[in-house]
């Protein structure tokens, strides 16, 4: 079974930087992808960044510029760099890993909130 450990979330004010940390444990077969997706109360989940197992990695649209995902293939952990901080980025941020045949696991989240 596999398990995500995210860290890094907090409070921040706008235009401030904060760092997510996620490591995953456990029996991993093939690494596809690992990444962040968020979430806010009464919305879909949505992506945030993505990293590739041969390090190609998409961002949403809302984040580009800002954001950067980078991953330690050894340790298989994905770090998130968010920059310029802005209060509609307030989300709970799940880490994401895609293993195996399409197997999705996902963190248990962590709160970045973004105060004006």
């Amino acid at each position: 079974q596999v398990h995500l450990v995210e860290s890094g979330g907090g409070l921040v004010q706008s235009g401030g930087s904060l760092r997510l940390s996620c490591r995953a444990s456990g029996v991993i077969f093939q690494l596809n992808a690992m990444g962040w997706y968020r979430q806010v109360p009464g919305q879909e989940r949505e992506l945030v960044a993505v990293v590739s197992s041969g390090g190609s990695t998409t961002y949403g649209d809302p984040v580009k510029g800002r954001f950067t995902i980078s991953k330690d293939s050894a340790k298989v952990s994905v770090d998130l760099q968010m920059n310029n901080l802005k209060p509609e980025d307030t989300a709970v941020y799940f880490c994401y890993l895609n293993h195996h045949v399409n197997i999705q696991s996902w963190g248990q989240g962590t709160q970045v909130t973004v105060s004006s």
